[in-house]
């Protein structure tokens, strides 16, 4: 079994990098509530429309899932 979204999204993490997967990724990791061990596409956009006020655009979202996908 691969890793979860959340584990694949933080190795994105960066103090100086201002993209917005490094954004994304910086905002995840500090979101506690953030469902740490799905791969479910629709569970982590719902819980991201719901409670991600640090994401700007599910576009975001959307090329980073992309990104995810492509690597497994």
């Amino acid at each position: 079994m691969g890793k979860s979204f959340y584990h694949y999204i933080v190795k994105y993490r960066s103090g100086k990098s201002k993209d917005e997967i490094s954004i994304l990724a910086n905002h995840v990791y500090l979101d506690h509530s953030f469902p740490k061990y799905t791969k479910d596409y629709h569970e982590l956009s719902t819980y991201l429309e719901l409670n991600g006020h640090y994401i700007t655009s599910m576009s975001i979202f959307d090329k980073a899932w992309e990104m995810f996908e492509n690597e497994e």
